[in-house]
């Protein structure tokens, strides 16, 4: 394993990249979970001298990440202003769904050949919501929720498709700040992620298909709303 800022990245054969990835893209990795995980907030700045530190990495690898994640749509760079995390609009709630639909729904089709384990994975991520959920850490449920959908992502037994997903996934949290009241926005998912896992185990793969399809048909319409009334309200 290669290991940079908490982040455990497999290299060689075994990870499917025809080459180790660099510093700078695990560099990369570490802050775009950290938004996964909701550590960095939509417009918040990003300190250099504070994240090579903590890190250990030189400057420029740490720019070159920066790079990396301005190129995803996660960071934004403006002059005089230095690096911060991207504010996402209602367009991007709108064009991030079209492709989730794509990768996702793709995904669960195809799961009557997904590699062994991951059908696993995804029952994996649904007792870490509920885990969540019973402490009333909606923040960490929100989190199972997007490792869910990654987890729908590996039923490809893609590298590739993950981490697209993964990248999408870190947008998703920077969208997911508009509700006001994260309990209410992730706890009924998790319900419908357990409904998911079940059918994908008796495989009934056009069922769950359609249940994955119906969630992100609502999931994009309660994110435009919510946006919609932000935008409103600021005008």
């Amino acid at each position: 394993m290669t290991v940079a800022g908490g982040v455990e990245w497999p290299t060689g054969a075994k990870s499917g990249l025809e080459r180790p990835p660099s510093t700078a893209e695990l560099v990369a990795e570490t802050l775009r979970r950290r938004i996964i995980d909701g550590s960095l907030k939509p417009g918040a700045r990003l300190s250099e001298r504070e994240i090579f530190t903590d890190l250990g990495v030189a400057r420029n690898t740490l720019r070159e990440a920066f790079l990396l994640l301005i190129h995803e749509r996660l960071l934004v760079r403006r002059p005089h202003h230095g690096v911060s995390v991207a504010k996402p609009t209602v367009d991007d709630v709108i064009d991030l769904y079209r492709i989730r639909r794509v990768l996702e729904l793709s995904a669960i089709r195809g799961a009557v050949t997904a590699p062994p384990g991951a059908v696993d994975a995804v029952g994996a991520a649904v007792r870490d919501g509920e885990e969540a959920a019973r402490a009333a850490d909606w923040q960490a449920l929100g989190t199972a929720n997007m490792l869910f959908h990654e987890a729908i992502a590996g039923l490809t037994g893609s590298r590739r498709v993950v981490e697209t997903m993964r990248q999408l996934l870190a947008e998703m949290r920077l969208m997911f700040h508009v509700m006001a009241a994260p309990r209410e926005y992730h706890e009924p998912y998790l319900v419908l992620n357990r409904e998911i896992h079940r059918l994908l185990c008796a495989g009934e793969v056009e069922l769950a298909t359609q249940r994955l399809s119906d969630y992100l048909d609502t999931a994009e319409r309660q994110l435009v709303d919510a946006f919609i009334a932000l935008e409103t309200a600021t005008d």
